[in-house]
């Protein structure tokens, strides 16, 4: 399905008079301030997070999956959802595919889909964490990493594939993670392991165009407890510098030990001029997938405060980033999930926008701590709600997208076309 304008337009004249009280009320106070608002708006209007074409259907867990009915059961219905988040938020301009999960059967008819809808093809996933039908070697124990050089050959060779699918799609980089690794000391080399993981990975490497890169993605555990192949963020940056110029460290927000510093792993990295990106969730316990946010949302704008000052003090010449989603649950509709995400996505955002960092400098160059934690916190604690409402408003999207959302009974409308019982595929 898709949304038309003018439902859009009807929902937003309803809410026009409240909202344009809050902004103005608002930016009348940043203006006080010194802060441009119209500035913020631009910078979040340019703001675009790729969604996953794996969180359109509902997440499962070590012992079940739950349908949430209406999920998608092929790539073009993947994308008609996409278009639908784009559509109710303008911030969701781009998806983010996983092969073998959606391979395209004409990728040119797929392009001209996804156009119609104001969407671009993100980074191209690889999966070696299961084993493919047909495959002639299993990845149970290893894909690049494995000890086995045909293993090793068949895992680069898929990388190669994927490669070559989002070559056909416009896309202009591919993500690689490793389930690699060992659940029981003794059962991997730690050293064999890694050289073996940097060779395929530059052999890969070998074969992105000119103007692709490779984000590499690191975990400390799961699906192997002992040892991970790419377990941090410093082994990622090792594989990345050993293969060249166009690799880079992927951070996924939930892909940490608990208490981990994350903002001042983005710092180093951009200072380094390594940060290829983001895949966006949050977590409780471990890599839960939850909804950006929904957990540590002062973290989520730290991280963005340093991402902020990384963009426009970029002496390393870090190259643009890499925004997607990476959260999915069973016990929520998964685009209203992923809006909820957007949103917490860019208040973090915005709210790093507001810092003063000439006084935070000034502050950190005194020693004085109070003074850098009350530049921090009233930006962090201001509500800046209403300007993300006027970025939609001006954007045409919905004032209140998960308002509308459910007002249009979305879910509803694709139980009713696809049945109560689809599955999303790949999951």
């Amino acid at each position: 399905m898709k949304i038309q304008d003018y439902l859009i337009s009807s929902h937003n004249e309803e809410l026009a008079g409240n909202h344009s009280e809050q902004f103005d009320f608002l930016k009348y106070q940043l203006d006080k301030k010194g802060i441009d608002v119209e500035s913020i708006i631009d910078r979040l209007t340019d703001f675009q997070v790729a969604i996953p074409s794996w969180a359109l259907g509902a997440g499962g867990t070590r012992f079940g999956r739950f349908s949430y009915g209406g999920e998608p059961g092929n790539l073009e219905q993947k994308i008609d959802d996409v278009g639908i988040i784009h559509a109710l938020t303008k911030s969701a301009g781009a998806i983010s595919l996983h092969i073998p999960w959606d391979i395209p059967k004409d990728a040119n008819a797929i392009k001209e889909q996804a156009k119609s809808l104001g969407i671009i093809f993100d980074a191209v996933n690889s999966n070696t964490f299961q084993d493919q039908q047909n495959a002639t070697f299993s990845f149970k124990f290893g894909s690049l990493c494995h000890i086995d050089k045909s293993v090793r050959q068949q895992a680069i060779d898929h990388n190669i594939e994927v490669i070559e699918y989002g070559k056909a799609l416009g896309s202009k980089s591919i993500t690689v993670w490793l389930a690699d690794g060992s659940t029981f000391p003794g059962q991997h080399n730690f050293r064999t392991a890694f050289q073996n993981t940097q060779k395929s990975l530059h052999e890969i490497y070998q074969q992105l165009p000119e103007d692709w890169r490779m984000f590499i993605e690191y975990k400390p555990f799961e699906p192997n407890f002992y040892s991970m192949a790419v377990p941090d963020w410093g082994t990622s940056l090792l594989l990345a510098e050993a293969c060249g110029d166009k690799a880079f460290t992927l951070v996924d927000l939930g892909h940490h030990l608990p208490n981990t510093n994350i903002e001042q792993i983005v710092a180093i990295l951009m200072l380094k001029g390594k940060l290829g990106g983001f895949h966006f969730n949050d977590s409780k316990y471990g890599d839960d997938d939850l909804t950006c946010g929904s957990i540590h949302p002062y973290q989520l704008f730290l991280i963005f405060n340093e991402l902020v000052f990384g963009m426009e003090n970029n002496v390393s010449g870090n190259p643009p980033l890499a925004w997607m989603i990476d959260a999915s649950h069973n016990v929520k509709d998964p685009l209203e999930d992923l809006m909820q995400s957007l949103e917490a996505i860019n208040l973090a955002y915005g709210k790093a926008l507001l810092v003063d960092q000439k006084a935070l400098e000034a502050a950190q160059f005194e020693n004085d701590v109070t003074i850098s934690q009350e530049v921090l916190q009233n930006a962090f604690r201001t509500d800046v709600r209403p300007i993300l409402r006027e970025t939609r408003l001006r954007n045409g999207a919905a004032i209140d997208p998960l308002v509308l959302y459910r007002k249009l009974k979305i879910r509803e409308s694709l139980i009713k076309e696809r049945g109560k019982n689809s599955i999303a595929s790949g999951l």
